[in-house]
């Protein structure tokens, strides 16, 4: 149905700016050159013990995604540091091997002094990643003291090979991922297209399961939108000056065709728009567009021309997008230039207020726990649990986030092992196919690392019964205490998460909370002081940021693991949220259109009131049980009205998040009397 749709359209629309792509394909070419070359000194040069192979593979990974600099001189920087970090460890880790007691309390201030190091920022969260993998690679192996010049040629090549990879191979390219970003927010606005498409051809009302479907598209739309925004360079303040900047013209077509969608999507709840039209959008038929535009001017205040002017709008975007993403292919966005980093270093916490010191105490104390009860299960293969517990905390926001990755990473470990004991079975002997089964599932692991940490741990344990089973080590002994340690160590991680400096969902939920409510004041009171044009755009965008960080933190509330609520609910009021986030991009798009300045004061004091106790009491709003809520008139703003509309809209959206026990939440015509009123 889309003219020039393609395979990569569509591995765009669900790989924004192919950046897990390319993370995949950078750790699976990082570990498959430089097991080429050590495997190439093994040859011939001189043997090279296990433990070298080891720390080339587990480093190349790290160094692949635990390296987040900006800059190739930073970023190698930081993997020079890493490897210096790696050979020390691993230095101590052989020279205690004689003294294990000693030795697993040494490996426990490693790990301590790791988590710790996140504190630094992203320098100090990879050398952390490379000396804690190589502490746990050293203790595993046992290399002696004699071999350690030979075993430093794991760090050193995976180092090399990852920097020339990362910076000369698949390098970053801030212009490229801008304009694959834009074409990802073009597919995504296709899929929504495609399903108003489906609407409107079937000729049924529009269902909660619908609706459900078009809310998680417009999720997905924010969310390669907000990647978008982050590519186009901006001034230090953040805001641009005018719009002859190629940068904030191209900064315009993307809000205006991120608020088309969204509008399309509000729309069509109601008044599914007309199959003829949302294919003229869909094809750019220019003619047949035309004749609906003649149109509209008839069917102006009724719900048909809403849906028929929400898709000219959307037509009109999308064009105009898809034009700016011909000029940055033809260009390259030469006209855009990039603004140097002048962001200054944040003061280092080193108290227990700070988030990430806390983390690290739980880190380490799960750690301990993992490896008592995993000693006691295994002295050679305890290793695994201390490696759950430490991974399981890796980019968790509460205790919720916590159990939850515990779960998917025990889960992904059965079934992983499940399929790969019946791979390693069938093919292990055969390496020419064995090998390159491998290399499919470590890029697999890496690609979905950021979908589905459940999905990544599946392809790894697939990984390591292949390796299993062409080392010949591979029993179901061996791969029944692989999935026992992992669940030992899951469990500890779990465990401290809730009893040690427990970071609750609700209170993640709160503080995330807390900054949309401020964004949103801050867009309410700039307003009130005048302030238009780029400037409420750039905290419109604030808004939907902060959006996003609300629907990570309340993801555990509305999992199936929990007892505390049920989805529905939170899903319920997420959608009030998204609503009211919406409308303040409407209002930042529509606050200087013509208006009475008494009306819309008197609107914005009213919304603050609402907002203000709405914002006391926190992240209550996701435990009310609501009456279904009474559908609006219209929906669109008309230009001469943006401002009071989506003043009142969001004024309604933030009265139902705690509606009146027998009063259901007013139409937009209602806000007015109701602030006239006081």
């Amino acid at each position: 149905m889309f003219s020039g749709f393609n395979f990569r359209d569509w591995l765009l629309a669900n790989d924004p700016a192919l950046s897990r792509l390319r993370m995949a394909s950078r750790v699976t070419l990082t570990i498959v050159l430089s097991f080429v070359i050590l495997f190439a000194i093994q040859m011939f040069i001189v043997p090279l013990p296990k433990a070298a192979f080891g720390l080339g593979i587990v480093l190349s990974i790290e160094g692949g995604i635990a390296v987040r600099d900006k800059g190739n001189s930073r970023q190698l920087v930081t993997r020079l540091f890493g490897c210096v970090a790696s050979l020390a460890v691993v230095g101590i880790a052989a020279g205690l091997e004689d003294r294990r007691f000693l030795s697993d309390l040494v490996f426990l201030v490693v790990i301590a002094l790791a988590s710790a190091g996140r504190v630094f920022g992203p320098r100090g969260f990879a050398i952390g990643m490379f000396s804690f993998t190589s502490y746990f690679m050293g203790a595993y192996f046992q290399p002696s003291l004699a071999e350690l010049p030979y075993v430093a040629a794991g760090p050193v090549v995976a180092v090399l090979v990852g920097h020339v990879v990362r910076a000369v191979l698949l390098p970053d390219d801030w212009r490229r991922d801008l304009l694959r970003s834009l074409e990802s927010v073009r597919g995504r606005i296709n899929q929504i297209l495609l399903k108003l498409a489906a609407l409107a051809g079937g000729g049924h009302h529009v269902g909660e399961g619908d609706r459900q479907e078009l809310r998680q598209l417009e999720d997905r739309l924010k969310e390669v939108v907000l990647m978008a925004e982050s590519f186009i360079p901006r001034p230090p303040a953040g805001v641009f000056d005018g719009a002859a900047d190629p940068a904030a013209e191209l900064a315009i077509r993307l809000f205006d065709a991120h608020l088309a969608a969204e509008s399309a999507i509000v729309v069509s709840f109601q008044n599914p728009p007309p199959f003829a039209l949302v294919h003229a959008v869909i094809e750019a038929d220019k003619a047949e567009l035309a004749t609906y535009e003649k149109t509209t001017e008839a069917m102006k205040d009724e719900p048909e021309g809403e849906a028929v002017r929400a898709l000219l709008w959307l037509g009109e975007a999308r064009q105009q997008l898809t034009q700016a993403i011909g000029e940055g292919q033809a260009s390259g966005f030469a006209g855009i230039e990039a603004v140097k980093d002048t962001a200054q270093a944040e003061k280092i916490d080193f108290s227990f207020a700070n988030p990430l010191l806390r983390s690290a105490l739980q880190i380490t104390l799960a750690s301990a726990i993992a490896m008592g009860f995993g000693l006691a299960l295994s002295r050679e293969r305890w290793f695994w649990a201390v490696l759950a517990a430490f991974l399981v905390f890796t980019n968790t926001n509460s205790r919720g986030d916590t159990a939850m990755k515990a779960l998917s990473r025990s889960l992904g470990t059965v079934f992983g092992i499940a399929i790969g004991l019946v791979l390693a079975t069938l093919i292990s002997s055969h390496l020419v196919i064995a090998i390159p089964v491998a290399a499919a599932c470590i890029f697999f692991a890496f690609y979905f690392l950021q979908v589905s940490y459940a999905t990544m741990t599946f392809f790894i344990s697939i990984v390591l019964c292949l390796v299993y089973g062409m080392t010949g080590v591979l029993t179901l002994d061996l791969l029944q205490l692989r999935i026992g340690e992992t669940v030992i160590g899951a469990v500890a991680g779990t465990a401290v998460a809730f009893l040690v400096f427990p970071a609750r969902t609700r209170g993640a939920l709160d503080a995330a909370l807390a900054r949309w409510f401020q964004a949103l004041e801050e867009l309410l009171t700039a307003i009130g002081e005048g302030k238009s044009g780029f400037s409420l755009i750039a905290l419109s965008q604030k808004i939907d940021a902060c959006y996003r960080d609300v629907t990570v933190a309340a993801k555990p509330l509305g999992s199936s693991w929990s007892v505390v609520t049920r989805p529905g609910q939170i899903r319920q009021t997420l959608a009030i949220f998204l609503s009211c986030t919406y409308w303040s991009r409407i209002l930042a798009k529509s606050a200087a259109a013509p208006a009475a300045a008494d009306e819309l004061k008197t609107l914005i004091a009213s919304d603050l009131v609402l907002m203000k106790d709405a914002a006391a009491q926190g992240s209550a709003c996701f435990f009310i049980e609501r009456k279904a809520s009474r559908t609006t008139g219209r929906h669109l703003p008309l230009s001469r009205e943006g401002a009071r509309l989506g003043l009142e809209m969001i004024g309604s959206a933030l009265e139902r998040l705690y509606p009146q026990a027998d009063v259901l939440p007013f139409a937009p015509g209602e806000a007015i009397a109701r602030s006239k009123q006081g």
